[in-house]
């Protein structure tokens, strides 16, 4: 009896859902890597992580070291930027 109630009893609660549309980002908050070559060679600092910041229009930035596991979302206001071991910047890209 338990292995028909459960089945209908679920599937009945799922009509109660609301669905939500996509989120969306706000205007104006895309992250644009255009500029962002003067950044390269530079070591990881906050005084960097500002000033790209500020160049890329981004809202968040993402320090990506070798070897360093990261999410593959994509944020199209997130500032990705790449360095090596030592921590010098070796490229930067946005998501």
């Amino acid at each position: 009896m338990i292995r028909l109630v459960l089945p209908a009893l679920a599937f009945t609660t799922m009509g109660c859902m609301q669905t939500l549309p996509p989120a969306t980002d706000a205007p104006g908050v895309e992250c644009n890597a255009a500029k962002l070559d003067t950044l390269v060679g530079k070591t990881r600092s906050a005084a960097v992580e500002a000033e790209a910041l500020r160049l890329s229009g981004a809202k968040s930035v993402r320090w990506l070291a070798p070897d360093s596991v990261a999410t593959m979302d994509f944020r199209v206001d997130r500032l990705n930027l790449y360095t090596d071991a030592s921590g010098k910047i070796t490229r930067a890209g946005c998501g």
